[in-house]
């Protein structure tokens, strides 16, 4: 068993075995209440994408402001024959208390750099579920003929996340997912300006029993990717997509359609990207009285922010002012120049993207993917958790998990 408490900063859930050469790699992090977290990763004989073998799962339980973790457990039918399992990516349905577990499945030693070059596909869409917070799980399920189909010869490769998934106020289960899209060819083989990553979501209307791709977004080179829903006032929430890019910054895009489509994503420039970028994580809360107070606003509607956003496209004739009562915590490395010191970033108006402030540091060294999970709303203080990678030499040695929270003010505090 390991606990982790405020008070004892991060707890290492997947550690690096140097002389085997075991490395664990793609946190993902879900919170199921009251008081279970589930951590995720991937368990690979090495570093490299192409050595990874399958999932492995750690199960907390929540006390307050500490967690016990439970022993590391391999998903051993989160398995394909003949393929590695990668990028797991959950969520939780609240109704039915199931948890999905979506990854892919890729050939064995076929890189994703093959694919896009070849232009042929090894990976599949797969997932299992649990009905009892992760101590068993279901066989898997292959959807990708099923939700792909004819659409899988101009996808060069895909993937889901990494990180979680979300359920929206509709109901609607949402996976975020990318894929490298095939739009030119010449001898049957994809001409490499014709092959350019795009994000999109895969989503279910009736509690994951049928699942569905929405529209990939257009207009900018989007790979991994995690959504968050941004609750307004007097009209429907909007679905905010942060992307990876090669572009150096973050990519943003919003869906007022549930992520059936996307706007045209703008450029982030307060999110920096190190050189060929890293994933990062996102997820949308309720400000208490207490924050709202602090942030200088008397309630909900004194402290929400307004902004002006088309609704059609950048040519559409008309606009909607919205008004949002969520913020959102972003978590990512915040030097431009390599994979080092894990930021919290929070934007107070989810809108817009002037807004991010700067980050407060979650972690000071080497560190690389995180996901985040708000694990107590109902009462203050706000409790959120981020599992991350982090080491001291290299980001690869080890797979930490922290707490922190606001304590009645909109500085974030860890212990």
């Amino acid at each position: 068993m390991i606990k982790a408490s405020m008070s004892s900063g991060k707890a290492t859930l997947f550690h690096q075995d140097l002389q085997s050469g075991v490395t664990y790699r793609i946190p993902a992090l879900l919170y199921i209440p009251p008081d279970t977290l589930l951590a995720f990763a991937e368990k690979r004989s090495s570093a490299r994408d192409e050595d990874a073998e399958y999932l492995v799962l750690r199960r907390g339980r929540k006390t307050e402001t500490s967690v016990e973790w439970g022993p590391r457990e391999p998903l051993t039918s989160a398995v394909l024959p003949g393929h590695r399992t990668m990028s797991p990516c959950p969520v939780y349905e609240r109704k039915s208390q199931t948890v999905f577990l979506f990854f892919i499945c890729v050939r064995q030693h076929v890189s994703e750099q093959w694919q896009i070059r070849t232009g042929k596909n090894a990976a599949r869409l797969c997932y299992v579920w649990s009905g009892d917070a992760g101590r068993t799980w279901s066989s898997l399920t292959d959807l990708t003929e099923q939700v792909i189909g004819e659409d899988l010869k101009d996808w060069a490769t895909f993937a889901v996340g990494p990180g979680h998934g979300v359920q929206l106020r509709s109901g609607r289960l949402v996976i975020p997912a990318y894929t490298y899209h095939i739009t030119a060819r010449c001898c049957h083989l994809p001409l490499p300006w014709g092959t350019q990553p795009r994000s999109l979501v895969f989503y279910s209307d009736d509690g994951g029993q049928h699942w569905h791709k929405g529209e990939l977004i257009e207009g900018m080179k989007t790979v991994e990717c995690q959504v968050a829903e941004v609750a307004c006032q007097a009209c429907d929430p909007v679905l905010y997509c942060n992307a990876r890019t090669p572009c150096r910054c973050r990519a943003a895009a919003f869906s007022t359609d549930q992520g059936l489509t996307f706007e045209s994503p703008s450029s982030c420039k307060k999110l920096c990207e190190p050189p060929h970028g890293c994933q990062g994580s996102v997820v949308s809360f309720t400000p208490t009285t207490g924050l709202l107070e602090a942030d200088g606003a008397e309630g909900p509607d004194a402290s929400a922010s307004k902004m002006t956003c088309l609704l059609n496209g950048e040519n559409a004739p008309s606009t909607i002012q919205r008004t949002t009562v969520s913020w959102l915590l972003y978590s990512h490395p915040t030097s431009k120049r390599k994979r080092v010191n894990l930021g919290i970033y929070l934007n107070r108006s989810p809108l817009n993207e002037a807004k991010w402030e700067h980050p407060w540091l979650l972690y000071q060294g080497p560190c690389g993917y995180s996901d985040l999970a708000v694990c107590q709303e109902a009462s203050a203080p706000l409790l959120f958790g981020c599992l991350f990678e982090c080491g001291v030499n290299h980001a690869c040695e080890e797979i930490a998990f922290q707490f922190f929270c606001f304590e009645g003010s909109p500085k974030l505090k860890s212990g």
